[in-house]
């Protein structure tokens, strides 16, 4: 399991890098047999997401270090570096470029894009 990672690096540029996720087969549920999971990360609260399909939104940072999950539409972000990545259900994204340039996010295609947030700080 890999997800996009954005972050801000020292000049204040936002990057993209991919991330592989660890999972360990484990107790998770018992009874039920071990699963691969990963190991658990504190969350502070998830929200529900809808940008409506034309959304094109100015260049900005994260507010607060946070992961999106799509379930619906796709969007297209581009870190200040300029490199852009599509993120649609299956693909998974973590914010962390708080200060900095930030990126651009647009919704592309004629559907809404849906997702879930959820909050580390």
């Amino acid at each position: 399991m890999i997800y996009h990672h954005l972050y801000s690096d020292a000049d204040g540029e936002s990057r993209w890098r991919d991330v592989t996720v660890d999972l360990q087969e484990r107790s998770f549920a018992p009874p039920a047999r071990a699963i691969e999971i990963s190991a658990p990360r504190d969350a502070r609260r998830s929200l529900f997401l809808r940008l409506r399909a034309g959304w094109n939104e100015p260049i900005h940072p994260t507010p607060v270090r946070q992961m999106l999950v799509p379930t619906a539409g796709r969007i297209r972000v581009t870190a200040s570096d300029g490199e852009a990545r599509e993120i649609a259900p299956g693909r998974i994204w973590l914010m962390e470029d708080r200060s900095g340039k930030g990126h651009h996010t647009e919704v592309i295609g004629e559907e809404d894009f849906l997702c879930v947030i959820v909050q580390y700080d």
